[in-house]
């Protein structure tokens, strides 16, 4: 650090702001690399088994945690929140309409990933710029960092009890992301929690996978259930998850502040193929080439048509029964997965006619 001993520390972190925001990020802010607060309570989730098959969540050690052994070196995280909520069909009329599939409103449009790192290398050369040779590396939800943690270390929002990364000013429907340096910029203060005792997103959650304030049951999680989970969906489960075929958002439409949520200016995160009221059996329909085409760019894309397919059979068989539906879902009881087949049988069931008497 001998050569940047004359680097005006605060300026610099005003001007990495004014950067970011003009990168199209909607706020900026700095934490410290102490996680040891978070450290226990993630210890306590993995060891009740609420990461569910997610392994990666327990692979790292205390890398996730603690940011100088992920990337030795670290004293300052640079985070960044951007605003994906599109324009679209509104989530509720979609729920509320059981032959639509509802999507999370953050896949609608195009997988964030690459825009977000490509934004915050964007910002690291423009530090680079000015400070000259320096430790960093980017991230956006792509390795073991604490993402809401240090969100909320840094004063971009507070975690909410539905785990999430709140603000006042915009709700909830953002997309993270992360630059480790080796810079000892100035910290920025937490905000101040503001959920009180309130308890909509407990209570919205079709599976009460929200077990607590703050913590998340991921194993009943709709979002997990129809991306993360690899294998059959548990049978108890799939009637609570109506036709939520992948993510899901409950727990953000009933949060109140979310009134104040804004709607995304970024161009990829429109709504693509009308994704937003889709009918269940229209994207049943597609082979596995139709669904690499149009999911293509998609965050979608990563759970592969047989999941996809799986998802689709759990929403048709929560679906109004119909003529319809019923065709749609006979067309893949010979599929040649075992998984689809299970579930489109499921399905069938539960159209059914009740035996008489």
């Amino acid at each position: 650090m001998q050569g940047k001993l004359s680097v005006d520390w605060t300026e610099l972190a005003a001007r990495i702001k004014r950067w970011g925001r003009e990168l199209g990020f909607d706020a900026i802010g700095i934490a410290d690399a102490d996680l040891s607060a978070a450290e226990a309570a993630l210890a306590e989730w993995l060891a009740a088994g609420c990461h569910g098959e997610m392994d990666y969540m327990a692979s790292h050690g205390a890398k996730r945690s603690r940011p100088a052994e992920l990337v030795p070196g670290t004293v300052r995280i640079i985070t960044a929140r951007m605003n994906y909520l599109p324009e679209a069909a509104p989530a509720e009329s979609i729920l509320a309409d059981g032959t639509r599939a509802c999507i999370s409103r953050y896949a609608l449009g195009r997988d964030y990933h690459k825009l977000l790192r490509t934004r915050l290398r964007r910002l690291a050369e423009r530090i680079g710029g000015e400070v000259g040779a320096y430790g960093c590396r980017v991230f956006t939800d792509s390795a073991p960092v604490m993402e809401v943690a240090l969100a909320a270390k840094s004063g971009l929002g507070w975690r909410s009890k539905h785990t999430l990364l709140l603000t006042r000013e915009a709700g909830s429907y953002f997309f993270l992301g992360e630059i480790y340096t080796d810079l000892p910029l100035p910290t920025d203060n937490p905000q101040e929690e503001h959920c009180g005792t309130c308890r909509a997103c407990l209570d919205a959650c079709p599976t009460r996978a929200i077990v607590a304030p703050y913590r998340v049951d991921a194993r009943r999680c709709i979002s997990y259930l129809t991306i993360e989970l690899k294998g059959s969906i548990p049978e108890d489960l799939r009637p609570l998850i109506g036709n939520r075929v992948y993510g899901c958002d409950d727990c953000q439409l009933a949060c109140p502040w979310n009134r104040f949520a804004r709607h995304t200016k970024e161009a990829d995160f429109a709504v693509r193929h009308g994704l937003d009221a889709a009918q269940l059996a229209e994207l049943f329909s597609w082979d596995e080439e139709e669904f690499r085409t149009r999911m293509a760019g998609s965050a979608i894309y990563r759970i592969g048509h047989e999941r996809w397919l799986r998802n689709l059979a759990v929403g048709l068989g929560n679906a109004p029964t119909s003529p319809e539906i019923i065709a749609s879902l006979n067309g893949r009881r010979s599929h040649s997965s075992a998984l689809v087949r299970e579930h489109v049988a499921w399905a069938l069931v539960r159209h059914r006619p009740p035996p008489p008497g």
